[in-house]
C-alpha cells in the first residue's frame, strides 16, 4: 500500500496514515471553474497534509432530464482534466460510463471511476481493468452487503 500511495502522490507531501481526498466539480464546465476549485482544494490539502486527487467528470451521463447539461465536449474536457492535474501536480479521476470510453479516458486521467449505478456492468469493469489504470468502483447502495 505504501508503494501505491508513493506512486500516486509522488508530487505531494502527506501523512501515509491519513485518508486521501477525491474532490472537484461534478462535471467539467469550464477551465476557470476547474482551475479555481483545484487550486483552492489542493492548497488546503497541502496545508493539512491530506493527499488530494482532483475529481471531475468529463461528461455526465446520469442526468434526470435529457435536456440537462452533460458537458463541454469529451476531448476538450479530458484535455482540461489533464491540464488541471499537471498544473497542480495532483492525480486526477473521472467517471466512465461505457466500455468504449475506458481506453480514451485512460490517456488523460490517472484513475478511472465507475459510477455506482454501473458497478455491475462486467464489460465496463473489464475495459477499465485492461487500461492498467487505478479503478475506483463506487458501490451502489442497491447491492447487498457481503459478510
Amino acid at each position: 500500500m505504501q508503494a501505491f500511495l508513493e506512486t500516486l502522490f509522488k508530487q505531494q507531501v502527506y501523512n501515509p496514515d491519513n485518508f486521501f481526498l477525491l474532490a472537484g466539480p461534478c462535471v467539467i464546465e469550464s477551465e476557470t471553474i476547474v482551475m479555481e476549485v483545484a487550486g483552492a482544494v489542493s492548497e488546503m490539502c497541502r496545508k493539512l497534509g491530506i493527499p488530494y486527487v482532483f475529481k471531475s467528470s468529463y461528461r455526465k451521463a446520469n442526468r434526470t432530464s435529457a435536456g440537462s447539461f452533460t458537458g463541454i465536449g469529451d476531448h476538450e474536457a479530458l484535455e482540461l482534466l489533464k491540464k488541471t492535474g499537471e498544473a497542480f501536480s495532483v492525480p486526477t479521476v473521472t467517471d466512465i460510463h461505457a466500455h468504449d470510453e475506458a481506453a480514451i479516458a485512460a490517456k488523460y486521467a490517472d484513475i478511472l471511476q465507475i459510477p455506482a449505478f454501473l458497478c455491475r456492468q462486467t464489460d465496463l469493469l473489464e475495459a477499465a481493468a485492461q487500461t492498467g489504470k487505478i479503478i475506483n468502483v463506487k458501490k451502489g447502495n442497491f447491492l447487498a452487503d457481503l459478510p
